[in-house]
């Protein structure tokens, strides 16, 4: 099985605890098997009670990742090397080429153990983990394997910085995570599939590499404006992308997804270039929170760069659809002029809506209009902390523009993007 992801909306019905059976208290050099499987379920009403380790637990888990960090490349290659090597009947869930999935793996490790003395988003997320991992086609009997191999990799390459009570740690630790993830999967399980059939129906270049890509899912699909899908195509079986789609839902049930075409990016550039009209492709359930209800005011500042503008363009859709209750603000940023994509058709859409503005800003060419970073220009035309912010685009320049927002005055919780383990926020 795999580790990443993120979204859905079906509730998780379990609470969160300290765990009440005994963890494993093995020798360092043993292998720890972890019988996540089994691990305490609670019935009830959703809820998050208190955090499943202690504050010392949670700094055992820090402190042992601090240490093999710097070794993370080659523990999870040993990893995946004794998780084949043991239970061999997993390798065909895995593709060929390992690369992106190691890394996969080691995003969301340090995720999780970012959010471990956060017990709402780690739900959360492991929630996301959960559902996503349908389509690999990963069953509750993996857990204990995954488990099993993760804490002896981890045992390895901290060396003798490994103790029985960091063990019992990482044990209680991944039994909660492994029962998030089951919970959420079989919630999701009883209302959707696992993966969607869907046809490519239209295909239109966009300029400096990017294609618009419309399809149309055999079966219903059912998103919100705003979210993300997970891409497989015929020509690299098991390897999954994430795009986020550019349209708010249609009646005809089609989504449009903009792709540029990453050097080396095997499923980016098999969209961009070999796709065609009649090919099947397959998509993953729908992700991600950066949708209009997160929005609690009428007043709202979306901000893309690059390929980040196909979600914002879904949500100004939506606003459309929903008739246009809000006044909103869209600055759309890029390096130059010819990666400045899109401008054209979100001005058409300015002149029909009067509640939409349309700035657009490039950072690396002297050409007529505004010069600068997207940051740099939110920060001249602000402040902004009357509206709720919808960022989407590369890693740095959201993370940039949170610190200029933060600085006039918008709070934190007006600020709504994807996380940053999503690669429509780390494209480059």
């Amino acid at each position: 099985m795999a580790l990443g992801g993120r979204g859905s909306a079906v509730p998780l019905r379990f609470r969160i605890g300290r765990a009440s059976s005994t963890p494993a208290h093995l020798p360092p050099e043993e292998p720890v098997p972890v019988q996540a499987a089994q691990a305490v379920r609670a019935a009830g009403e959703p809820e998050v009670v208190e955090p499943p380790l202690s504050d010392h637990e949670i700094g055992l888990i820090r402190a042992s990742l601090a240490v093999v960090e710097p070794l993370a490349g080659e523990l999870t290659v040993y990893f995946y090397a004794i998780l084949f090597a043991r239970y061999p009947e997993v390798r065909p869930m895995f593709p060929h080429g390992m690369d992106a999935q190691r890394d996969r793996l080691l995003r969301s490790l340090l995720r999780i153990v970012d959010l471990v003395d956060d017990p709402e988003n780690l739900v959360r997320f492991c929630g996301h983990l959960g559902r996503d991992h349908r389509k690999f086609g990963t069953l509750p009997a993996h857990f204990p394997a995954v488990g099993e191999c993760l804490l002896a990799s981890l045992a390895r390459y901290a060396g003798p910085a490994w103790t029985r009570e960091i063990a019992a740690a990482w044990t209680k630790a991944y039994g909660t995570v492994a029962q998030v993830m089951i919970s959420a999967a079989e919630e999701d399980e009883a209302v959707r599939p696992a993966v969607w059939p869907a046809t490519v129906v239209h295909r239109v270049p966009r300029g400096n590499g990017i294609v618009e890509i419309t399809v149309s899912p055999h079966t219903p699909y059912a998103y919100a404006a705003g979210q993300y899908v997970s891409v497989e195509t015929p020509w690299w079986p098991k390897r999954w992308r994430y795009y986020s789609v550019a349209n708010a839902p249609r009646e005809d049930g089609t989504l449009t997804f903009h792709v540029r075409a990453v050097p080396g990016g095997s499923v980016s550039e098999a969209l961009v270039h070999r796709a065609a009209v009649g090919d099947v492709i397959r998509l993953g359930p729908p992700m991600g929170d950066m949708v209009l209800d997160a929005a609690d005011h009428s007043d709202l500042l979306f901000v893309a760069g690059g390929t980040g503008l196909a979600p914002i363009r879904a949500l100004i859709e939506e606003v459309a659809r929903r008739g246009g209750r809000h006044q909103v603000e869209l600055f759309i940023g890029a390096r130059t002029g010819a990666e400045l994509y899109g401008v054209d058709e979100m001005l058409r859409m300015a002149q029909r809506h009067h509640w939409l503005t349309i700035r657009a800003a490039v950072s690396h060419e002297y050409i007529p209009g505004i010069r600068g970073s997207l940051p740099e220009v939110l920060a001249e035309y602000g402040p902004w902390y009357e509206h709720d912010v919808f960022l989407s685009g590369p890693v740095h320049m959201i993370a940039t523009a949170r610190e200029t927002l933060a600085l006039q005055g918008t709070p934190p919780g007006r600020i709504h993007h994807d996380p940053f383990e999503t690669p429509v926020l780390s494209t480059p």
